[in-house]
């Protein structure tokens, strides 16, 4: 057996896993030969083109117009996607989803998992809680806290609109390759890492950008 190949193989798992710390990759086989092929394709070093980059505007604010962009786009299929139905807002939607996908889970735990302030996410609930779509029980852990669980009338409800749903999630990613998807999941998961434990921690928003900047070491302007 040649021994050496065990060690080079070894090696490049001690690489990605040193590499993959953010988790950009999944931590299994697949994970590892997508890694290698990223690292044995030849770079993009050339820029990309933005708009205002010749007077000067930065990646950050590219990065930041185009993700606002995209999310209104997302937006407005969302909105035809729930035409002509009882659902007030893709939140209302998007909330049945989580709950069919994760089960109960407390009023706050859904809020979170939407990433939304609390007083909108009680808005929300309490229009599914009207419409019969959810129900809330004591919960078993903690008699304080109320869990939620979607209702078959929701599920019914989102049974009728999934076919509009997807097809406005399939719009919505354009005409990406297959390639470009799992990159952007990457990309974006890596970035959603970074800032949900931010987005935990309800810091107060006249201290938000400062506690950042001064716990990530960013340099301020």
């Amino acid at each position: 057996m040649h021994y050496s190949i065990i060690k080079d193989v070894t090696a490049l798992l001690e690489e990605f896993e040193a590499d993959n710390k953010s988790e950009s990759y999944t931590p299994d086989i697949e994970g590892f030969k997508a890694w290698m092929s990223a690292k044995n394709s030849p770079d993009e070093m050339d820029e990309p083109y933005w708009e205002g980059k010749e007077t000067g505007r930065t990646a950050e604010s590219a990065i930041n117009t185009l993700l606002v962009h995209l999310n209104r786009y997302a937006r407005t299929y969302s909105k035809s996607a729930i035409s002509e139905s009882h659902f007030a807002t893709q939140e209302d939607f998007i909330y049945l989803i989580n709950l069919k996908a994760y089960g109960e889970m407390t009023k706050m735990e859904l809020i979170k998992k939407n990433i939304q302030d609390k007083p909108v996410g009680m808005l929300i609930i309490a229009r599914l809680l009207k419409q019969g779509w959810i129900e809330q029980a004591e919960s078993d852990v903690d008699k304080r806290n109320k869990v939620i669980s979607i209702t078959p009338e929701g599920l019914e409800a989102l049974d009728r609109q999934m076919g509009k749903i997807r097809n406005a999630t399939n719009i919505v990613t354009g005409d990406l390759s297959y390639k470009d998807k799992m990159q952007l999941i990457r990309i974006l998961n890596k970035l959603d890492r970074f800032h949900y434990p931010i987005f935990c921690r309800n810091i107060d928003s006249k201290d938000l950008i400062n506690t950042v900047y001064e716990e990530y070491s960013f340099e301020k302007n």
